[in-house]
């Protein structure tokens, strides 16, 4: 088995073509320039629904001409099929990101998160098999195991779904077991674990807990915790889901048809990450008057959360390079970086 450094290596002297989908949403555009960065050329596919075009912006600041001259953008639908045939054309690697995301939408309007997550999922499928790519990897998600108790989660064991959200990611899993059986068409399925990092949006009524509780305490804002703050995740910096995709991308046959755990292996409660995000953003002078309060637990959530990565370890070579910790402080030294940064772009 090739390392993550070996694989790294290797793509830099023998480019691809990547298609990743929700190139413009926060976990694809980490991906994004990573490959880019390995001197792949990449074709990004992206209806801007949740993805936004600063993000891609910032990808290309973070590169060369020559580098950021291999992507190609294409401003698209997963749900129509003839864009996905033209985005998979000619394509090696797929990695498809793009979904509507967020338990609470998915409550709040199942029919739209079923077109995207069930329809778009399956034209971007067909798309691949017809186009005939080399691997197609895809984000699976951790609501799959449901209100299933058991600590931690291993892959083969999962319970009832507790959302919209969570079924329609159980049926992409479902769709892939069958286009294995029926075409001899193998996939892998990535079940992220809370991923939080760079770019993640901070805004919306669906923001997710990190980027929404660094964005209140820069403001001096109240930090709301649901529930307790007891309820626990096992939060994954980006970096280690971008390990997790292109492990997965090269991944020798044995490997595929199988869905992974992608996640650090720990828990950490909402008081220990409030407590956390506090010291990582210790030298800004708003969080002094950012105080905590409680609201109620939020519908379909489940309580606990805590992957097991020993299968993607042994089948694909992961290890999880940054915990927790590390990539708070990695993750609220970006967004200061940011906020300062616009804070000066106003006052200019």
């Amino acid at each position: 088995m090739n390392t993550y450094f070996e694989i790294q290596s290797a793509l830099t002297y023998l480019p691809k073509k990547w298609l990743v989908t929700g190139v413009a949403g926060f976990i694809g555009s980490n991906i994004l320039e990573s490959l880019l960065s390995l001197n792949q050329s990449v074709v990004g596919l992206d209806n801007f629904s949740t993805g936004h075009h600063h993000n891609l912006d910032l990808v290309r600041e973070a590169l060369t001409e020559e580098q950021w001259s291999r992507f190609k953008l294409i401003s698209g639908d997963i749900c129509d099929l003839e864009t996905c045939q033209t985005a998979t054309h000619g394509v090696n690697y797929v990695l498809h990101q793009a979904a509507l995301g967020s338990v609470p939408r998915s409550i709040a309007d199942p029919i739209k998160s079923n077109l995207n997550n069930v329809s778009g999922f399956l034209n971007i499928l067909v798309a691949s098999r017809d186009a005939k790519v080399d691997s197609f990897t895809y984000a699976a998600s951790s609501s799959t195991y449901g209100d299933h108790p058991a600590l931690p989660k291993v892959e083969h064991t999962i319970g009832s779904p507790l959302s919209p959200y969570a079924v329609t990611k159980y049926v992409n899993e479902l769709y892939a077991d069958v286009f294995a059986n029926c075409y001899s068409f193998k996939t892998i399925g990535l079940r992220y674990f809370n991923v939080f990092g760079p770019r993640q949006d901070p805004n919306g009524a669906y923001a997710a807990v990190i980027p929404k509780w660094i964005a209140a305490m820069l403001d001096g804002q109240t930090v709301r915790i649901n529930g307790d703050g007891e309820t626990s995740r096992d939060f994954c910096f980006v970096q280690n889901a971008v390990q997790a995709n292109i492990l997965a991308a090269t991944a020798p046959d044995s490997a595929k048809q199988a869905v992974y755990n992608v996640a650090v292996g720990h828990r950490t409660s909402l008081l220990q990450l409030e407590r956390m995000i506090r010291e990582g953003l210790s030298s800004c002078e708003e969080i002094v008057n950012s105080k905590v309060e409680h609201s109620p637990q939020r519908a379909g959530d489940v309580r606990h959360s805590q992957a097991d990565i020993t299968s993607i370890t042994n089948a694909l070579g992961y290890t999880a390079k940054h915990d927790v910790r590390q990539g708070l402080a990695l993750t609220c030294e970006w967004f200061a970086k940011r906020r300062r940064f616009s804070q000066a772009s106003v006052s200019n």
